[in-house]
């Protein structure tokens, strides 16, 4: 038994080796973290690729030319898309095309409209065979993953252009053509009144001296501003046009539809060419009495037209009046702001125009965009200086400061208010205010 004891003393007291078995036990922790961290490094690699696959599709499922995008301008109610679900998933697996290491559970795209906002959202999951993790029992890892897109629609917009046409709109439009007139005319008339009684009338003669008036300015600008409107719709029936004028002639006058609301622009590029110059029936005309300029029965009349504004989509459109003119009127009413005038056994008042008759429009929230174009001053005009002067003066002659400039720009909505001279561009300032118009609608809604 000696022996035996001693042999078995001196191996409990030998510690030799010791290093390698504490070496060997601790190897296996480390090796199991090593793993680990491996195999989450590949795990993570592969997520972030599928992810950007997702990320990608999610955001091409909507972009502007995608068919969920086009799909989303047709319809008339909110719901899902099914073109968008097909296309995200293409785009998905386009995305992930020659990535291995990893077995595709699940992918969930779904693309929605709401109102005029559309949503693609794609989740996917995903299998990861482990190469070290198997050690603790775990053969796989599951990545999973989502992305979220959205993007507003265009917003769907009526306009409504109501173009003053009285006969102060046939004054010449720049100052050498009111020089042309002037010198052209017995009574020094800067005005090309379109008279159906005078074969003679200095409406024809502005034409044989090539003299451009407002109206021709007028006419021009809108035809061009539907070229622009036709440029800058992102689906072919975003925009709807109507334009209206104050009547062919005085016997006729009042609120009159040049083109009914459509969303044909080139239809109604063509049909701005009809605009043109109210035709009157010699002096004291027997129709209105030259009063031609009814801002107080025309807007009314165009209030009654429009209808209730709503939200900007297909089926809902906003509403926008374009109001061009240069804010005088010329009637006979208890609305006038400036006192009636006897002029032999007629009244008569021409003021500046009423804001108040705005207000409607604006309060069943319809924007008035308004363009005034001012009244060059005519002191060789002895009624124009005796009518229009008085209140068409800032203290330092004509400004921003007359009272038709103040009363234009308090009819307009805030933000919608251009003033220019013919020569400044009435075409550049009309496709600034329909910029200003489709800008301002995208951030209002």
């Amino acid at each position: 038994m000696r022996p035996v004891r001693s042999t078995f003393s001196r191996f409990i007291r030998d510690r030799r080796g010791n290093i390698s078995v504490i070496f060997a036990l601790a190897c296996v922790p480390l090796i199991t973290t090593v793993g680990c961290a491996v195999d989450y490094s590949r795990a993570t690699q592969i997520r972030a690729k599928l992810q950007a696959a997702a990320d990608a599709a999610s955001v091409g499922a909507i972009a502007k030319a995608s068919p969920a995008f086009i799909a989303a301008g047709s319809m008339t109610s909110d719901g899902p898309i099914a073109v968008g679900v097909t296309d995200a998933t293409k785009i998905f697996d386009g995305n992930r095309d020659n990535q291995t290491g990893y077995t595709l559970v699940s992918v969930t795209p779904t693309v929605d409209k709401k109102g005029s906002t559309i949503t693609s959202t794609v989740t996917y999951s995903a299998s990861i065979n482990t190469m070290f993790l198997g050690v603790i029992g775990k053969s796989t890892l599951t990545m999973s993953g989502t992305s979220t897109s959205t993007a507003n629609m265009p917003l769907y917009i009526d306009f409504y252009l109501l173009l003053d046409n009285s006969p102060s709109m046939g004054v010449a439009a720049t100052p050498a053509d009111v020089t042309t007139m002037v010198n052209n005319t017995s009574d020094k008339c800067a005005f090309a009144c379109h008279d159906y009684n005078d074969s003679n009338n200095y409406y024809n003669l502005a034409k044989t001296l090539g003299v451009t008036t407002r109206i021709d300015v007028l006419r021009t600008a809108t035809q061009s501003l539907m070229d622009t409107a036709a440029a800058t719709q992102t689906y072919s029936n975003q925009f709807r046009m109507a334009i209206y004028d104050f009547g062919a002639a005085s016997a006729t006058i009042g609120l009159r539809a040049l083109f009914s609301l459509s969303s044909s622009l080139s239809s109604a590029k063509t049909a701005a060419g009809n605009i043109d110059l109210m035709g009157v029936y010699g002096n004291n005309d027997s129709y209105t009495k030259d009063m031609d300029t009814p801002f107080s029965t025309v807007l009314p009349a165009l209030n009654n037209i429009i209808a209730t504004p709503g939200a900007g989509t297909s089926s809902a459109p906003l509403k926008y009046v374009f109001f061009v003119s240069d804010g005088v009127a010329d009637e006979n009413n208890s609305g006038c702001l400036k006192p009636i005038k006897k002029v032999g056994s007629m009244s008569r008042c021409q003021s500046p125009i009423n804001p108040a008759l705005c207000t409607a429009l604006k309060d069943r929230g319809i924007k008035i965009a308004v363009l005034y174009t001012t009244y060059l001053q005519l002191p060789t005009n002895s009624w124009y200086m005796s009518w229009i002067d008085p209140f068409n003066q800032g203290p330092f002659g004509p400004s921003p400061n007359s009272e038709v400039a103040q009363n234009m720009q308090s009819c307009a909505s805030p933000g919608f208010y251009f003033e220019v001279s013919p020569t400044q561009g009435i075409s550049d300032a009309m496709n600034a205010l329909f910029k200003k118009a489709v800008a301002d609608a995208r951030i209002s809604s």
